[in-house]
């Protein structure tokens, strides 16, 4: 059980580590993942999301502390726990973020982060699926990650959505993640051929061609091993038994947002008091692990519409069974295109710069389930929803024991600035902008209760704290930055004080992105494998 890299988690990262690492043909390389297969039919379906959502064999079903800000709710957190991590059961909505995200990551002291150098990172993670000016479709760029463009077989009803923008005299662009595009579009999506393209699909799978890679499923890692200060390896589990693995060069920590804190925690390495609370021996004290979190919350209000939607399609078993054929006979038709469709980033107030909402509209209504399956409306209905871009609060995640299966304490400390407050207000006024267009008016039969309409302002922070909801993306817990004082990683991912030892995934972003986080994560996996093997040719040298 020798190996040159042990990369901790096959999700997002962990799989285009794997893949980039082993490219040579000859450097060795463990992956470690905690679920199994990813071969379920709702897994590789667009539209499956909402059966994936609360399944234990797929997420960790983590819930979070009462949250004072949302008043004292605790949130339901799924994380991915299969082949591909969260890019098997995410909504595959694919946002780069804006460039400012990235010159701000660069500021908090990741050096060579900034939009420019990512840009590059991005262009060589992806290729397009699109229309191209002759009407025929076309792939542009070379990249393993496929993203498509699908405006063509979403709902009817979502060019309503489009009209709406261009009623408020927004701009509709092809493409969102095109340079200064802002304004309402078509989602792109992490879709290749009618299914799901995880980074398991895409990464993972070429890797595992090499007889170099081995993957390990149903591994739960418990701790780290250490010689001093340096990793030399990991103690892991599966099912009864307990592995160890040695790495020769490296272990990689790509166990997202949540589990990566928690891992270093067990491990010894994080704030003393918290670990000498549960009895865990010091071996490096890093106050900022677990520290730092942030997340993205939305606030959604239903509509029921004037006109058919998603609703009407999917309501009832007639129209699900027919659906199902025309998916497993051409690939095509509802189940074919994920849940998000049409949205972008807009700016709240004009003088804004740059975009601080990011929009959501969907051609159905409907309720994520907690457990069990979706519940979508029988009725033709659609949602509206928006989510500030950068919020300012951060919370934490700690271990509740030194027994690694017990699962951590996580406290998002939402709404806990006043800046982020007035953006929840802002983000109420901004649906209801939305809402009071002469397309959405002549749309909405009936604005589902609470209605935002004739709310003051301190009514819409009332609802923001009662109804918003996570958009599901956990980040920062590790972030990077210029010193162990006010970060857990340097520039290139190495956990300050700790030698062999690096984290690649989203807990590294040193501020959450403006949009989805699935994008980025990819992205600084691909520069960080980069960054990896340069310092490893430096050191052989």
């Amino acid at each position: 059980m020798d190996f040159d890299y042990i990369i901790i988690g096959a999700g997002s990262a962990g799989c285009i580590l794997a893949d980039r690492l082993s490219r040579d043909g000859k450097t060795k390389v463990l992956v470690l993942e905690a679920g199994g297969s990813d071969k379920r039919f709702w897994i590789k379906v667009p539209l499956g999301y909402g059966f994936t959502f609360s399944d234990p064999k797929v997420t960790w079903k983590y819930m979070t502390q009462p949250d004072p800000g949302l008043k004292s709710r605790p949130a339901y957190w799924p994380r991915g726990r299969v082949l591909g991590g969260s890019s098997s059961i995410n909504a595959m909505a694919y946002v780069r973020g804006l460039p400012k995200d990235f010159d701000d990551w660069e500021e908090a002291g990741a050096t060579g982060w900034n939009w420019e150098a990512v840009r590059r990172t991005y262009d060589a993670l992806e290729s397009h699926d699109e229309f191209a000016a002759d009407g025929q479709r076309h792939i542009r760029g070379t990249g393993a990650l496929r993203v498509s463009e699908l405006s063509r077989q979403m709902h009817p009803f979502s060019a309503r959505f489009i009209e709406a923008a261009q009623d408020l005299g927004w701009s509709t662009p092809t493409d969102m993640n095109a340079p200064g595009a802002e304004g309402l579009s078509y989602y792109r999506s992490t879709v290749r051929d009618g299914f799901r393209c995880s980074s398991a699909d895409a990464f993972l799978r070429p890797a595992m061609s090499r007889n170099t890679v081995r993957l390990e499923t149903n591994a739960v890692v418990d701790r780290l091993v250490l010689d001093g200060t340096r990793i030399t390896g990991v103690c892991y589990r599966q099912g009864a038994q307990l592995k160890t693995a040695t790495a020769k060069a490296e272990v990689i920590l790509s166990a997202g947002a949540i589990n990566s804190p928690q891992l270093l925690q067990l491990s010894g390495i994080g704030p003393a008091s918290l670990l000498q609370s549960h009895g865990i021996p010091v071996v490096q004290d890093l106050p900022q692990v677990g520290q730092g979190l942030q997340d993205h919350l939305a606030i959604t209000h239903h509509f029921a519409a004037t006109e058919p939607t998603l609703n009407n399609r999917l309501g009832g078993v007639l129209g699900q069974v027919m659906a199902g054929v025309q998916y497993i006979l051409t690939r095509k038709g509802p189940l074919s295109v994920p849940v998000n469709q049409v949205g972008g980033f807009v700016r709240s107030e004009g003088a804004i710069n740059p975009p601080d909402m990011q929009i959501y509209c969907n051609p159905a209504s409907y309720n994520p389930p907690v457990n069990g399956r979706p519940s979508l409306d029988k009725e033709a209905g659609f949602i509206l929803s928006v989510q500030p871009c950068r919020p300012t609060s951060r919370g934490w995640v700690r271990i509740a024991s030194a027994d690694p299966k017990k699962a951590p304490l996580i406290q998002p400390n939402s709404l806990s600035t006043q800046q982020d407050r007035d953006e929840a207000i802002a983000a109420c006024k901004l649906l209801r902008e939305i809402a009071k267009t002469p397309t959405i008016t002549r749309l909405t039969q009936t604005r589902c209760a609470p209605d935002v309409m004739g709310m003051s302002d301190d009514e819409m922070l009332e609802n923001f704290q009662s109804r918003a909801a996570t958009n599901f993306h956990p980040t920062c817990t590790c972030r990077m930055g210029g010193t162990a004082a006010d970060s857990v990683l340097d520039s290139r991912l190495r956990v300050h004080g700790v030698q062999g030892l690096r984290v690649v995934d989203a807990s590294a972003f040193p501020n959450v992105t403006s949009g989805n986080t699935n994008a980025p994560t990819m992205m600084l996996a691909l520069r960080a494998a980069d960054m990896i093997l340069e310092d490893t040719q430096l050191g052989a040298l």
